[in-house]
């Protein structure tokens, strides 16, 4: 959802997707979400469990019902496989895109205020885990293009470290490339992603990647420094790169600057600006990289910097 999408003159599709995100959101404020995944079947049994009007709840059953949340059966509205995402986060390959989106919203409507005084709102104790299934959610032919660009880099490339991976999407295209692959989050989201990551065959392990004792041929870094204050995203790019190996690479692959709606998301969660392929290209230097390609990944709308080692 970029901002071009509040404008009068965009595209109907564009609008309609801000209108059914903002009527998501007001479901799951209000409770109406919870009552139609949880217990009732038609718009009048959902407004009474919620307390809002019926003429709400049938406009939030065929918005929902647009959304692959709900279907319909028999009459009445059902929850659909797309609706596990909000009922249960354990699996992040059943969470996909719709929780992070509504999560981003939230601060997107406290944007005002944070603005004046510069504080995000805290983020929801799910936001982690909902960020993990939206980045699980990435369309394979992107996983494919973006590790593929990575692997042109190093075609030698045995081994690659996946930093800030979520679960490992992109490190488990990597390990169907052949090369062994290991995963590095955080204790609370490998906490959530373990079983899926160890069933990709991946390495996985929980902490800073500072704290590791090995090298590996590729650093990576996939769809993260974007997400990260500006000064986490430098010392994550230094940490990786104390870990590649002298005749490694390190790949960091975002959206940067080309997308303005980034930028805004980043200012709403308090992460600070999204940085240019230049500002990472800086960074790479400062680790020790003399060489620092920049390229699109083709077919994406993503943009892969590499650094190596003379």
């Amino acid at each position: 959802m970029s901002l071009d999408s509040l404008r009068s003159d965009v595209p109907p599709a564009d609008q309609t997707t801000v209108a059914h995100l903002l009527c998501a959101r007001a479901a799951r404020e209000t409770g109406l979400l919870a009552a139609y995944l949880e217990s009732a079947g038609t718009p009048a049994a959902a407004a009474e469990v919620a307390g809002v009007t019926e003429e709400s709840a049938r406009v939030a059953g065929r918005v929902l019902a647009e959304l692959d949340v709900l279907e319909r059966v028999d009459g009445e509205y059902e929850p659909t496989n797309r609706a596990l995402g909000l009922l249960t986060k354990r699996d992040p390959r059943s969470v996909g895109e719709l929780p992070h989106r509504l999560d981003v919203l939230d601060t997107l409507v406290a944007l005002p205020e944070t603005m004046e005084t510069g504080v995000p709102p805290t983020l929801p104790e799910q936001w982690d885990r909902d960020q993990v299934g939206a980045r699980e959610a990435v369309p394979a032919a992107t996983r494919r293009a973006v590790v593929t660009a990575a692997v042109r880099a190093h075609p030698d490339a045995e081994s690659v470290v996946d930093v800030c991976g979520g679960a490992g999407t992109y490190a488990a295209e990597f390990r169907e490339r052949g090369l062994s692959a290991t995963l590095v989050e955080s204790q609370s989201v490998v906490e959530a992603v373990r079983p899926l990551a160890e069933s990709r065959d991946l390495d996985v392990f929980a902490g800073p990647v500072s704290e590791l004792h090995w090298t590996f041929d590729i650093g990576f870094l996939g769809d993260a420094v974007a997400a990260m204050a500006p000064a986490e995203a430098a010392a994550t790019v230094d940490a990786v790169a104390d870990h590649v190996a002298d005749d490694g690479r390190l790949v960091v692959v975002d959206q940067f600057e080309s997308s303005t709606a980034a930028a805004v998301r980043s200012l709403a969660t308090g992460d600070g600006d999204v940085p240019t392929t230049e500002t990472v290209g800086d960074w790479l230097h400062a680790a020790g990289f003399d060489d620092v390609e920049t390229a699109p990944v083709p077919g994406t709308d993503r943009v892969a910097v590499i650094g190596s080692r003379e």
